[in-house]
């Protein structure tokens, strides 16, 4: 899926650099949280993501040209439409890191279009094509229940608690399903990933676009997931960071999001950042090993439905629907 560099240390060089050191040890984030806003949330449905889950593993690998690829588009698209006021499809082509030319389908789903106060929520959808960090049949795709899976299956299941429950008309959510961010390999280098992202971040689905803030979802469903401070996020958006680990804890899901600082990891949030404009964090599911941050199941045929789990996608998909609504309430923004 994804590079990942060095704790992120203070005196950083660059946002697309590994982290500059300078003897220094970052400070820890803050564990204070302010008291439990009384804001009124929808009850995020783990039962309806975890199906949307099981629907996606369903059609098998969503590779760039299969007809697996074809026929989840068609599907996400049908169920952004059921909940979105409008949806946006970008068919393309890009270019993969071995100079193949790939199709390419983001699709966005809008909520209240007329708002100026927004956010952008946003994950991959495609399969890695190939298993390099399992055992056997590294050269097969994966089934990419967890790392593409359960992001768009979170998003869904926010949206449709959105449209039950109505959100006021001044705050718009945007949601981007992104494709062709797994096809890419270290030896191609950090350009090589997200794909379908970078061509968002320059063509975006309406001119002018932009947000407050953004949130990426990356590996959300898995059992006994944690989601620590990702490095990147904390120098491009500190702020947003803090702001959605307090509102974890509001919706009482700080378990699963510790004040515990993780390595930067390059993902979609980097070309939303630096090529889209948009101050956008990564919720990604990270161990607190900085030489090997992923979880055992990354890039494995072992990213199926039996690592899949209801309390983790509940956790995530409630304190998305915390932030937004909390976003809603909030007069000064």
């Amino acid at each position: 899926m994804k590079l990942f560099y060095s704790i992120i240390l203070i005196g950083l060089c660059s946002v697309t650099s590994i982290a500059c050191k300078n003897g220094e040890e970052q400070k820890s984030a803050s564990t204070e949280t302010k008291p439990t806003p009384q804001i009124k949330t929808p009850a995020f449905e783990a039962d309806s993501a975890y199906n949307a889950v099981a629907a996606q593993v369903a059609f098998g690998p969503r590779t760039p040209g299969s007809t697996a690829q074809k026929q989840c588009a068609a599907w996400m698209e049908l169920h952004l439409k059921q909940v979105c006021d409008t949806v946006y499809r970008q068919d393309v082509k890009v270019t993969g890191g071995d100079k193949k030319e790939l199709p390419c389908i983001n699709l966005i789903g809008v909520i209240n279009p007329k708002a100026t106060k927004r956010i952008l929520l946003l994950t991959h959808w495609d399969s890695r094509p190939w298993a390099d960090q399992d055992t056997k049949d590294k050269d097969k795709p994966v089934l990419a229940a967890d790392d593409g899976g359960s992001g768009v299956a979170v998003l869904i299941e926010v949206a449709r608690q959105i449209k039950a429950m109505s959100l006021a008309t001044d705050m718009g959510i945007d949601i981007l399903l992104t494709d062709v961010e797994d096809y890419g390999k270290s030896e191609w280098g950090e350009n090589s990933y997200c794909l379908g992202t970078q061509y968002w971040a320059t063509h975006k689905h309406v001119a002018g676009y932009t947000a407050n803030f953004g949130i990426l979802l990356d590996m959300v469903g898995a059992r006994g997931a944690q989601f620590p401070l990702e490095g990147l996020s904390r120098q491009f958006a500190d702020g947003v960071q803090q702001m959605v680990w307090q509102a974890a804890a509001h919706a009482g899901y700080s378990s699963y999001f510790p004040y515990t600082e993780a390595p930067a990891i390059t993902d979609d949030h980097v070309p939303v950042n630096q090529l889209g404009g948009i101050k956008t964090i990564d919720i990604i599911n990270l161990t607190n090993n900085p030489q090997d941050p992923f979880a055992a199941h990354w890039h494995t045929h072992n990213d199926n439905m039996q690592i899949i789990d209801k309390a983790t996608l509940k956790a995530v998909g409630q304190t998305l629907l915390q932030v937004i609504y909390e976003t809603a309430a909030d007069k000064a923004m």
